[in-house]
């Protein structure tokens, strides 16, 4: 497929990015080239960054642990920047999903700042600039979904609003990538297949974004169909190879939505993650098949968004090996048959699907997707 010119565009990337089995195992090192003093982010399970404590023991820096055992949120932010006070690491190095690696961006980008962190808050909060430049920071994930190791923001959900919003800054991302799927394989099915749809979502709609430069789409174009074929492995069978596949597709989704965008799938998420307290992945997955219909009624022949919507719904078609235009059928009855709850299920009551609607009309991500979508469009997608 042919890419679209475009005037001009910017970049946002890692300082570094090490990719590939085995990487893990500099990370000590790595650290070390910003100072003695580390503070880890690790997820629920303190045991599972034990390995990584005592490389950095061993390489004679000083360290402190920090939990994440939730989604981020203001409240649990607030907290962890008390216990932090004026003790300032010298590095982070976040080791853990997309919440645990947001967490620890907010911890590195607030850490150093002055006001109290919802006057930095998109949507509910202030919105205010970083006072100063984040703590340098590593990231090593371990699902293959959000690809948050390669983002310049961290969601974070206000409880007393109901919602989540994000805290955003292009410093904010990370010094250091490094992507290692022996971090990935193993997770527990239901974690592995809501990663995995937000990683292939990640790809699809930054592809489909108005904001897609002609980097992007190199990026999603070699992306989603790896992500695709990978993605029944993963959670089918947690091949190796297919682990490999994904953690790259996630990584790249990172890199290009960073700089392109999303669409109507996250601009759903953050309002009914911040009402149900649902899985992010889990979100994205219930969605996509319905918005990627809702996209098709509206495509026009002939134009290139309904040259790449095409072309997506034959590599689903293709991934599921069903018959052609039967794709989204059987990404959403797979998915189901996995284990994804539908929107109900996550809790979210078709009563409020009008007021979901109107707050996720005005979600940042709503700024990418291909179409203009009326109230009556977005509720429509929910009842999908």
């Amino acid at each position: 497929m042919a890419l679209t010119a475009k005037p001009m565009f910017s970049f946002f990337s890692p300082q570094a990015l090490h990719f590939g089995r085995g990487q893990a195992a500099q990370t000590a090192a790595l650290a070390a080239g910003f100072g003695k003093r580390v503070l880890i982010v690790h997820g629920s399970n303190a045991a599972r960054a034990a390995w990584l404590i005592e490389d950095c023991q061993a390489a004679g820096l000083s360290v402190v642990s920090e939990g994440c055992g939730a989604e981020p949120s203001l409240p649990a932010l607030e907290a962890a920047l008390g216990r932090i006070g004026a003790d300032q690491p010298d590095v982070l190095i976040a080791v853990g999903g997309g919440s645990v690696i947001d967490f620890a961006k907010a911890l590195a980008a607030l850490i150093p700042c002055a006001k109290a962190p919802l006057e930095y808050l998109e949507g509910v909060g202030g919105g205010k600039p970083l006072d100063t430049a984040p703590l340098p920071m590593i990231a090593l994930p371990t699902t293959a979904g959000t690809g948050a190791e390669v983002t310049k923001n961290a969601v974070i959900a206000v409880p007393e609003h109901g919602v989540k919003v994000s805290l955003r800054d292009a410093r904010m991302i990370p010094n250091i990538a490094i992507v290692d799927a022996a971090l990935m394989q193993g997770a527990p099915r239901h974690v592995t297949l809501a990663a995995g749809l937000d990683a292939v979502t990640q790809v699809i709609e930054p592809y489909l974004s108005v904001k897609a430069t002609p980097m992007t789409d190199a990026l999603c174009q070699a992306a989603i169909p790896k992500g695709l074929a990978a993605l029944r492995a993963i959670v089918e069978q947690d091949a190796a190879d297919a682990w490999d596949d994904m953690a790259w597709v996630s990584t790249c989704g990172g890199l290009a939505l960073a700089n392109a965008g999303l669409g109507a799938v996250h601009g759903f998420a953050g309002v009914i993650g911040g009402q149900t307290g649902a899985p992010h992945g889990e979100i994205c997955g219930a969605l996509l098949p319905a918005v990627l219909a809702s996209h098709v009624e509206k495509a026009k022949a002939g134009t290139q968004v309904h040259t790449r919507l095409m072309w997506i719904l034959d590599l689903i078609d293709t991934a599921f090996e069903v018959e052609t235009g039967a794709g989204l059928s059987a990404l959403r009855n797979w998915s189901r048959d996995m284990g994804l709850r539908d929107l109900v299920q996550m809790g979210l009551d078709p009563d409020d699907h009008a007021q979901v609607a109107q707050l996720s009309a005005g979600a940042s991500s709503m700024k990418g997707t291909p179409f203009s979508l009326t109230h009556e469009d977005l509720i429509a997608i929910l009842r999908a």
